[in-house]
């Protein structure tokens, strides 16, 4: 199976990325049409688009209402910090330092949450796209309107045109671990980054005093969505591999193009759509859909050349060098802890879902299992994220590689047996079954035995049928979805209970 096909076919409950991706080339190419229309310069339609994808991207609350709250909140962070880029643009030395705030702070708001994360990206891209776009004062008023045109073109599109019901938001903010002030893992963090990009903006500015951007762009989002020093490692490593690919696809599309409207409109928003597909299952696709679309963007403000992607190439290495040492050296995080936690958050929900699973079957009317399968798919995805540092080809510590390859497995399996559990539960006529009720306790004893706190604690169970039910033909396909998913469970308990005190990942 070739890379292509393997992201192709990677499971997609309810069609949720799809539609996602479908639903963001639509409210990118609204923004940009209406920018169009009012008759605002190419700068200015080229903001509102790159505005309309970060509001569709990076908001991920967990109700409608908080994401329409989260959406309106973006101008009161970035419309300020696109007015001081702006104001800032010759006097380079407050300029950087102002920025170095701007990404302090956009790292440490990401304690707060989806909002915070999301707030802080804003942020920080408003400042990013200045300095692509190179931006002037005089420009403002035009950059204000072309923001908040894509603001409301992604709401609309969001919120009334195509609403998709996200109730279970994607894992974006690192794992909360114990502590307070630098033991804080989004403190350390923000510290991280802060000093990474220090490095990156002024090597990058030796390598080129026009985009030099490009290397502290490299280093933010190499953090985002990190939590600890290996993750920070693969994420770079992935981020150079996407950016080389990336640019290979520049050299032999974008340039040749040579800037040709209509056709490059099409591969933006097929570009828009990579991004928003792939991002959940691979770093390294996404960016190279997100390096096309910069060289595409650079081939309408007819800027590109070979040199310049070369360039973008070089700033990268350096934006991901910076990242690589501050992780290692300024108070790192280790992965175990957060991975433990991945690990038990993805259990726990299995215990959810089979718990749903098992109501559903039982006729309860409320009981709704499918929003408990994405939101496993996406823990399931946040624990290759963490583990990713250890089943790495070059790493060389084979039996925790061994360890951590069999955990993924097996949770793969649970995934699997839950999906086709929530498919036969569907079926009105496998219901109210003994077998079932037993075989749904033994699967939730499973999982209390393998978490530290058992799921569902302090709650009222679902009933899951009378012990005294009746057997059922049409139950049959469920109890082996349940005997495979309980089998799963317990070959789990060897590789996550490692002899002597080892940990799954090391410290």
């Amino acid at each position: 199976m070739t890379a292509v096909q393997k992201y192709l076919t990677t499971p997609d409950p309810g069609r949720v990325r799809l539609r996602t991706s479908l639903r963001a080339v639509l409210g990118v190419a609204l923004a940009v049409a209406l920018a169009e229309l009012l008759g605002l310069s190419l700068v200015a339609s080229i903001t509102a688009g790159l505005a309309a994808l970060l509001a569709l991207f990076t908001v991920g609350d967990r109700t409608v209402r908080r994401q329409a709250v989260t959406t309106a909140l973006l101008p009161t962070v970035g419309f300020p910090v696109l007015a001081l880029a702006a104001l800032l643009h010759d006097a380079p030395l407050l300029r950087d330092a102002a920025w170095l705030f701007v990404i302090f702070a956009g790292a440490y708001a990401r304690r707060w949450g989806p909002r915070g994360h999301a707030l802080g990206i804003f942020a920080f891209m408003q400042f990013f796209v200045t300095q692509f776009l190179h931006a002037l004062p005089a420009q403002l008023p035009e950059l204000y309107a072309a923001t908040g045109i894509a603001l409301g073109a992604a709401a609309s599109v969001r919120f009334a045109l195509w609403p998709i019901e996200r109730r279970v938001p994607p894992p974006a903010v690192p794992a909360a671990l114990p502590g307070t002030g630098l033991a804080r893992a989004t403190t350390r963090q923000a510290v991280q980054v802060s000093v990474a990009s220090g490095a990156a903006l002024i090597i990058g500015q030796f390598l080129s005093e026009e985009r030099w951007y490009w290397a502290v762009g490299t280093v933010w989002w190499i953090f985002v969505n990190t939590a600890s020093r290996g993750e920070t490692l693969v994420r770079g490593f992935r981020r150079l591999l996407g950016t080389v690919t990336g640019i290979a696809a520049g050299f032999l599309v974008a340039i040749p193009l040579g800037g040709a409207p209509v056709i490059t409109a099409l591969l933006v928003a097929v570009c828009v759509f990579g991004i928003f597909y792939t991002a959940a299952v691979s770093y390294s696709w996404m960016m190279l859909c997100v390096t096309l679309l910069a060289s595409l963007l650079y081939g309408l403000l007819d800027v590109l050349d070979p040199a310049l992607l070369a360039l973008r190439l070089a700033e990268t290495g350096v934006g991901a060098l910076g990242a690589v040492l501050a992780v290692l050296f300024v108070l790192p995080v280790t992965t175990h802890a957060v991975t433990d936690a991945w690990i038990q958050r993805a259990l726990t929900c299995v215990h959810a879902c089979t718990a749903e699973a098992a109501a559903r079957l039982a006729g309860v009317p409320d009981a709704d299992p499918a929003p408990r399968v994405a939101e496993l798919e996406q823990l399931l995805g946040r624990v290759r994220l963490a583990v990713a540092p250890l089943v790495h080809p070059l790493n060389p510590m084979l039996v925790r590689k061994g360890r951590a390859l069999r955990v993924l497995a097996l949770l793969d399996d649970c995934a699997r047996e839950i999906r086709g559990l929530v498919a036969v539960a569907a079926d009105p006529e496998a219901s109210h079954d003994s077998r079932l009720a037993r075989a749904c306790h033994r699967v939730e004893a499973s999982v209390e035995a393998l978490i530290a706190s058992p799921a569902g604690k302090g709650r009222e169970p679902r009933p899951v049928g009378s012990p005294a039910a009746p057997l059922h033909q049409a139950a049959e396909p469920a109890l082996a979805h349940l005997h495979s998913l309980e089998h799963a469970l317990a070959e789990l308990a060897a590789p996550l209970r490692a002899p002597s005190g080892s940990p799954l990942v090391g410290a």
